[in-house]
């Protein structure tokens, strides 16, 4: 395997003060009556340091996989923890660019769609003067009704990821309140082309599996939907590649399609690789080999910090 195959975002070692103290901070969020099961804040700093110092994984990165890690081996939701964890405060739309992240935003409501399930009370689309993105307002959360051309500020709302395209969650730790006024929504990001060399393919990519309820789709880990608990899955495939011009890092994503078109290979040869192998990593590492190292030209829209590719040839 190339020594490149994994991208370095950071190359600025972390503390074990600052180490420490996320430690400490995760474990807070846990409910009192799991106590004598959760790891001691050194095993939890130790976890954090191998994803940082070793993988390159920047903290906030890192501390949010260990809250799910956690999470999961607890069978808890995010209702379940003491408090939202670090939220990254007022942000645009626009610069929702991590998944799972707590954010505070004020927001129109652009349209309303048909939800396709009974746990999902409202969906649809939500903008501000950066952009637009996608909202799921959840059943058991029981917040007000939003109406299409309201504006209104939801404080405490969490961040989503499917390929590359972020959405808001809204559930009962969350918060509603209407604004007075109006927004000038921003407009859809338009198409861009790039040309570059591929430096990385990221740790996620190759043979996933999704979440099969209704309006989900998100990846699991270790089996397990971070919104619906432990469920089947339905295997995809994706890339979540690093493309470096030496002078722009960008991050893009590779949905099924393109993947297959780029990386020569089917769900169903992929799915078989797998089984062959009885791992899954195997897809992951082939398409490393295969793709890592040379130029492409790829067009598609930015949504956040991630390129959604349409297309992809390899060139030079």
């Amino acid at each position: 395997m190339s020594s490149n195959a994994k991208p370095t975002e950071s190359t600025v070692d972390v503390s074990d003060a600052n180490l420490s103290e996320a430690a400490t901070d995760i474990l807070e969020q846990f409910p009192d009556d799991i106590d004598d099961d959760l790891p001691s804040a050194e095993e939890v700093a130790s976890r954090l340091d191998q994803m940082t110092n070793q993988y390159k994984v920047p903290l906030d990165e890192a501390r949010r996989a260990a809250v799910s890690h956690y999470r999961d081996v607890f069978g808890l939701e995010y209702d379940d923890l003491e408090f939202p964890g670090q939220s990254a405060g007022d942000v645009t739309l626009a610069s929702v660019n991590q998944d799972e992240q707590w954010v505070d935003v004020t927001v129109k409501v652009v349209e309303l769609w048909d939800p396709t399930h009974d746990s999902i009370d409202q969906v649809g689309l939500i903008g501000d003067e950066s952009g637009r993105l996608k909202f799921t307002k959840w059943t058991k959360a029981e917040l007000p009704a939003l109406e299409e051309g309201s504006v209104y500020e939801f404080s405490n709302v969490i961040t989503s990821e499917y390929k590359g395209r972020y959405s808001i969650n809204l559930n009962s730790r969350s918060n509603i309140e209407l604004v007075d006024g109006d927004i000038d929504v921003g407009a859809a990001v338009e198409d861009v082309q790039l040309s570059a060399p591929m430096v990385a393919i990221q740790s996620g990519s190759g043979l996933i599996k999704r979440c099969l309820d209704e309006d989900c789709t998100r990846v699991l880990q270790d089996g397990r939907c971070a919104e619906h608990g432990d469920v089947e899955g339905e295997f995809d495939l994706r890339i979540k590649a690093v493309f470096d011009d030496g002078e722009n890092v960008q991050y893009a994503i590779f949905d099924r399609e393109a993947t297959e078109s780029i990386g020569g290979i089917t769900l169903d040869e992929a799915i078989e690789q797998a089984m062959d192998a009885l791992d899954t990593s195997v897809v992951e590492d082939g398409l490393i080999d295969a793709l890592v190292g040379r130029y492409y030209l790829v067009e598609g829209s930015i949504v956040g910090r991630y390129l959604l590719v349409n297309e992809a040839e390899q060139h030079g």
